[in-house]
């Protein structure tokens, strides 16, 4: 695992939880976008950077 990996982790989980706590707070629609970026961002997923 490389640098650009975990920081690729690292900006997933807060843009994931940033989404979440927007849903908290019933910002619905913000917390989906942030949720999914969250989601395309990280490398277990589909990474926009590879």
């Amino acid at each position: 695992m490389t640098a650009f990996d975990t920081l690729l982790w690292i900006l997933a989980v807060v843009l994931v939880v940033a989404g979440v706590v927007s849903l908290v707070r019933r910002q619905i629609l913000w917390g989906i976008v942030l949720i999914v970026v969250g989601l395309l961002v990280g490398p277990g997923g589909v990474s926009l950077f590879t």
